[in-house]
C-alpha cells in the first residue's frame, strides 16, 4: 500500500489517496483527508523508442531508465532487425525478459527501410504475420515505406492487413506527406506519426485523425516547436546513453511543463494515452491494472523518489534495485579491409560541381547544396576551409559494395569518424577530411567488430559496440565516459555537432528527406530515386 497525492489521468484530477494492490494488481483506489507531501503517478510509458539508439542492450536500458520511472517502453527493434533478422528481435526479446521493466515491442514493418540500400536480412510479410500473434508484439512498427502504401506495393499492403486482423495498431512515419498522398496513407489503417516537424503538418495529421507523438530526443528535439498545437504521446525516439543518465520520461515531462503544458494533460501523454492505444494494462491507477507506478516530490521537476513496476519497488532515489546480466550476441562483419584509393572519386577535370548533402543540427532532414571542388592528381577533394568533407557507406554483409560523396555540416577541421550505426540498414557510415584517415577509420571499427570510432592526429579512439554492432553490455555510465570523451576530441577537432554519432547514423536513411546516401548511391527521398554526385 502507498499513500499521496494521486494524478488521476482518468479525470485530469489530483486528490489525497491510499492505493492498495497485491499480486502486482491494484486491488482499491480510496481518497483519504491527509495531506502529503508526494504524488503518485501511473508509471511512464515511452511510446516509441529504438532502444538500439542508446547504445545499450535491454537489460542496460532497463537498469538505466527505471530508476527515472518508467515502467513500460514501446520498442521497435528494427535496427537490430535489419541486422540480423528475427533473430536479433528474439535476443532483444530474451535480453529484455531478464529485468522487471516492462518491454513491449513492434513488428519492424521496413526490413529492409527500402530497396536502396543493402541490408542484413529481409522480414517478409509471413514473418511479420507471426510476429504479431505474440503478446509481446504489441503494433506493426513505422511504415516508413510510404511510397509503397501510396503505390499500393502487395508486400506492404500484407503487412498492414496482418496488424489488422491481429487487431494491432499501425505506427506511421510519414515527413512532410500532405494533402492526397496524406489521406490514402491514413486510409491504409496508419494511425500514429512521430515525424512531425512544422505546425501546419500536426493540424493536417491530426485533422485526418492521426496520432501526433511528440519526439524529444537526443538528436531530433520536435517539443518545443511543436507541443502548443497539440499532440497525443510524448515520445523520444532515439536517445544517447549520457542523455539517459540524466532522465528519460521525466526530463520529457519537465520539458513539456517549462513549455507551458499543464502537468496532468503533460502526463497523461506518457501515461493512459499510449496505454490506450496499444492496449496495454497499464498506464491509469485502477483496479485491475498493473501496479505500475511512480512516487515523484512536485509536478514542476518530477523528481522520482520511487519505481514500483508490478507492484514490487524496483527503484529507489535514482538507483535500481535489480541486477544486470546481459545475454551476449556478436556483430556481423563481412567486408575486406579498406584502402585509402577506395574513398577517392575520380575525376579527368580540374574541378567539379558536385551535390552535397547539408546536416543540420537537431534534425534528422537534410538539405540539398552544391559546390565547386578542386581536382588533384585525378581525384575530387574535399574543401576543408568551406566545410565540404567526404562522406561514404561501406556495405558490410559481404558485397564488398560502397558510394563515396561530400557533406556539409559536420566542420571537421582534420581526421576522421565512423560509425557501425547508420540508420536502417547499419552499414558503415564515414565522415572525413581526407580518404587516409577514413580508411583508418573504417578498418579499426571491423576490427572492433563495431561501434564508433575517432581518428585524429595519427590516433584512433574507439567505443565498442559488439552486439550487433549496434550495442554494448556495458553500463550506461560506461558507454557514456566512452561516448563523451570522443565527443571532446570531435569538438577538439572542429566537430560543429552537437551529437554527432546520432546525426551522421542518419545520413543514411533514406525515407527522411531530401538528400541521403547509400551502399548503392546518394538517394533523393523527395523523388525516391538515385541522383549522380556530379551535376
Amino acid at each position: 500500500m502507498i499513500r499521496g497525492n494521486l494524478v488521476d489521468v482518468f479525470n485530469e484530477d489530483i486528490y489525497p489517496a491510499e492505493i492498495r494492490f497485491s499480486g502486482g494488481v491494484i486491488e482499491c483506489v480510496k481518497p483519504v483527508e491527509d495531506k502529503f507531501d508526494q504524488y503518485i503517478l501511473p508509471g511512464f510509458i515511452d511510446a516509441h523508442i529504438h532502444i538500439e539508439s542508446s547504445m545499450l542492450v535491454p537489460s542496460r536500458f532497463a537498469e538505466t531508465v527505471v530508476p527515472h520511472g518508467t515502467t513500460s517502453i514501446v520498442s521497435d527493434p528494427h535496427e537490430i532487425a535489419n541486422v540480423l533478422g528475427i533473430e536479433g528481435i528474439k535476443y532483444m526479446i530474451n535480453d529484455a525478459a531478464t529485468v522487471p521493466l516492462n518491454f513491449f515491442f513492434t513488428a519492424p514493418s521496413c526490413v529492409p527501410a527500402t530497396p536502396f540500400e543493402t541490408s542484413g536480412a529481409i522480414i517478409k510479410a509471413k514473418e511479420i504475420y507471426d510476429l504479431l500473434i505474440s503478446d509481446e508484439i504489441v503494433a506493426l512498427g513505422e511504415m516508413m515505406n510510404f511510397p509503397g502504401v501510396l503505390g499500393d506495393d502487395p508486400e506492404v499492403m500484407a503487412k498492414i492487413e496482418a496488424a489488422k486482423k491481429h487487431k494491432k495498431p499501425v505506427d506511421g512515419h510519414a515527413p512532410l506527406l500532405s494533402g492526397e498522398d496524406l489521406c490514402k496513407y491514413v486510409g491504409a489503417g496508419i494511425s500514429t506519426d512521430h515525424e512531425c516537424t512544422l505546425l501546419e503538418e500536426v493540424k493536417e495529421k491530426r485533422k485526418l485523425g492521426m496520432k501526433i507523438m511528440l519526439r524529444q530526443g537526443s538528436s531530433a528535439k520536435n517539443l518545443a516547436d511543436l507541443i502548443h498545437i497539440g499532440g497525443d504521446f510524448i515520445v523520444s525516439d532515439d536517445k544517447h546513453p549520457e542523455d539517459l543518465l540524466k532522465g528519460h520520461v521525466d526530463i520529457m515531462l519537465k520539458d513539456a511543463v517549462e513549455l507551458g503544458l499543464d502537468p496532468v494533460k503533460a502526463v497523461k501523454m506518457v501515461t493512459i494515452n499510449p496505454a490506450t492505444h496499444y492496449n496495454l494494462n497499464t498506464g491509469l491507477i485502477s483496479p485491475g491494472k498493473a501496479a505500475d507506478l511512480v512516487l515523484v516530490d512536485n509536478l514542476k521537476n518530477f523528481n522520482v523518489k520511487e519505481v514500483f513496476i508490478n507492484g514490487n519497488v524496483v527503484a529507489q532515489k535514482r538507483k535500481p534495485l535489480f541486477s544486470i546480466n546481459p545475454l551476449k550476441l556478436q556483430g556481423t562483419f563481412n567486408l575486406n579491409n579498406k584502402k585509402s584509393e577506395d574513398f577517392e572519386i575520380p575525376s579527368t577535370k580540374k574541378e567539379e560541381k558536385i551535390r552535397v548533402i547539408r546536416a543540420m543540427e537537431g534534425q534528422l532532414l537534410t538539405e540539398e547544396s552544391e559546390a565547386l571542388l578542386t581536382v588533384i592528381n585525378g581525384n575530387i577533394k574535399a574543401d576543408i576551409e568551406n566545410d565540404t568533407l567526404k562522406i561514404a557507406v561501406i556495405e558490410r554483409y559481404g558485397h564488398n559494395r560502397m558510394m563515396n560523396g561530400f557533406i556539409q555540416g559536420f566542420g571537421l577541421q582534420k581526421g576522421a569518424i565512423a560509425s557501425s550505426v547508420a540508420h536502417d540498414s547499419h552499414n558503415i557510415i564515414v565522415v572525413g577530411t581526407d580518404s587516409k584517415d577514413m580508411a583508418v577509420a573504417v578498418n579499426k571499427l571491423v576490427e572492433n567488430n563495431g561501434g564508433l570510432v575517432v581518428v585524429s592526429n595519427n590516433n584512433i579512439y574507439s567505443l565498442k559496440l559488439p552486439v550487433g554492432g549496434l550495442m554494448s553490455t556495458e553500463s550506461a555510465e560506461e558507454v557514456s565516459f566512452k561516448l563523451e570523451k570522443l565527443h571532446g576530441i570531435l569538438k577538439e577537432m572542429g566537430c560543429k555537432i552537437s551529437s554527432p554519432f546520432m546525426t551522421m547514423s542518419f545520413m543514411a536513411l533514406l525515407v527522411i528527406p531530401n538528400l541521403k546516401i547509400s551502399d548503392k548511391g546518394l538517394f533523393d527521398v523527395e523523388k525516391f530515386e538515385f541522383v549522380d554526385l556530379i551535376k
